[in-house]
């Protein structure tokens, strides 16, 4: 399988394709969980709630949004495999993190259920055949394809891990 045709994809995700050197989906999502998850084991306990400005996330949230993220991307390739032509609406990333209640969660339970979900998003992949991978449907108003978003969830996760490492690690 080929990597995403960027010409399918909304300009906005390119950035996240392209963070992912891997051609392969399964591999792209395995190898970002492994890096992503070691990451997750070298934040100290005195970081997880920390903000490297006032308005902006703390590291939980910025885990709960991945986690998020992720499952939305899913739910949009799910969708579209099944050839459910209803347009899917947008997210609005913040109002999401304002109503996560990440601070109150323990850091375990975030970085299991991230590893719970990612899983999930490699079986659901893993379901997916060549025609299914190639099928397209519109979310947040602009046509996108199933392989690219599989894509797009490892890219969108390293972006969060380079932006954790470079401004509160």
């Amino acid at each position: 399988m080929a990597r995403p045709d960027l010409n399918r994809v909304p300009d906005f995700y390119h950035n996240y394709i392209n963070q992912v050197k891997e051609d392969n989906i399964r591999d792209a999502l395995e190898k970002n969980a492994k890096s992503f998850s070691g990451l997750l084991k070298e934040v100290p306990n005195k970081k997880r709630d920390y903000r490297y400005e006032p308005d902006k996330w703390t590291i939980k949230e910025v885990l709960q949004h991945v986690i998020d993220a992720e499952r939305v991307f899913a739910y949009r390739a799910l969708c579209f495999a099944r050839k459910d032509a209803t347009p899917l609406p947008s997210f609005d990333e913040n109002s999401y993190a304002d109503n996560s209640k990440a601070s109150e969660r323990k850091w375990k339970e975030l970085v299991k259920e991230f590893k719970t979900v990612r899983e999930s998003t490699i079986q659901l992949f893993d379901s997916f055949d060549e025609e299914q991978l190639e099928t397209t449907g519109i979310a947040s108003g602009k046509s996108n394809y199933v392989l690219a978003l599989g894509f797009i969830i490892a890219g969108h996760t390293e972006h969060h891990a380079t932006i954790l490492k470079e401004r509160y690690l």
